[in-house]
């Protein structure tokens, strides 16, 4: 894993392509949805250890949140050179010198960079790529053993909207079309839904007011006052309804080697 330098002030950024951008523009809108990302954080948390790498980081807001310095290291992959280059900007990290390694690029460039992963996250990024189970076969691959894959993103396909279409999104997710791009190298951990009473959200804008763009309040609104009912109501719906759908895949751990017969000895002795 790349470390940074004890006195390195800002990300170390690394330009493995650029070739993308980003077509929505909804994430400085979204990055104030601070309670949501709490919410989720909240749950994720068991998994964020080790070398983390976020795919698609945006503009780092999720980063900010989600990174606390308990991690050995933290990689934000984000394709769009402008969003990354927003991500060096940033100051508030956990310490001056733990400071995120930005790369420009792809999963496939990561790939070819060989580096790996105890954790990979994707986080309301994996309904931009049109060939997601490919996505997810080479972030296996990223994988050391015994790694985490986390993917969150929108649930039920009826909720699609004109919002989806505006910001990229191929498709919604359900539990069985989730689980049906799983690499082979990995086995389902965890699988559950966040937000159940925000799912009545998309649906809204969908019958009644047919929206592209949420407005700032309606953000606002629905992290002040719908993700904190959200979160009382989950549990008692065992978290199997909500606007997001969230998997944690396991990779296989290395197989142990054999004893010798001279280590065994030794251990008897």
């Amino acid at each position: 894993m790349t470390q940074l330098a004890p006195d390195t002030p800002q990300p170390h950024s690394v330009h493995l392509m650029n070739q993308y951008t980003y077509e929505g523009d909804e994430l400085p809108t979204f990055a104030e949805a601070v309670r949501w990302k709490r919410y989720f954080r909240s749950k994720l948390r068991p998994w964020l250890t080790g070398d983390v790498l976020e795919v698609g980081a945006g503009q780092g807001g999720t980063t900010q949140l989600l990174y606390d310095g308990s991690q050995s290291s933290w990689t934000c992959l984000e394709p769009d050179a402008a969003l990354a280059e927003q991500i060096s900007e940033v100051d508030s990290w956990p310490q001056p010198s733990s400071a995120p390694r930005v790369v420009v690029g792809t999963v496939s460039d990561a790939v070819a960079e060989a580096t790996q992963y105890d954790t990979i996250i994707y986080i309301d990024v994996l309904e931009h790529i049109e060939h997601d189970a490919e996505e997810l076969e080479q972030a296996a691959k990223l994988l050391k053993p015994g790694g985490t894959l986390i993917v969150l993103s929108p649930a039920w396909p009826f909720l699609y909207s004109d919002f989806d279409r505006a910001v990229g999104h191929f498709r919604r997710y359900t539990r069985k079309s989730l689980t049906s791009v799983a690499p082979t190298t990995v086995k389902l951990e965890r699988l559950f839904f966040l937000d159940c009473l925000g799912a009545l959200l998309p649906l809204g804008n969908r019958l009644l007011l047919g929206r592209r763009q949420p407005k700032r309040s309606q953000v606002q609104f629905w992290d002040r006052y719908v993700i904190p009912v959200s979160r009382c109501l989950d549990p008692f719906l065992a978290y199997r309804f909500g606007r997001s759908i969230i998997a944690v895949w396991r990779a296989a751990a290395e197989s142990p080697q054999p004893i010798s017969a001279t280590d065994s000895s030794a251990e008897e002795r």
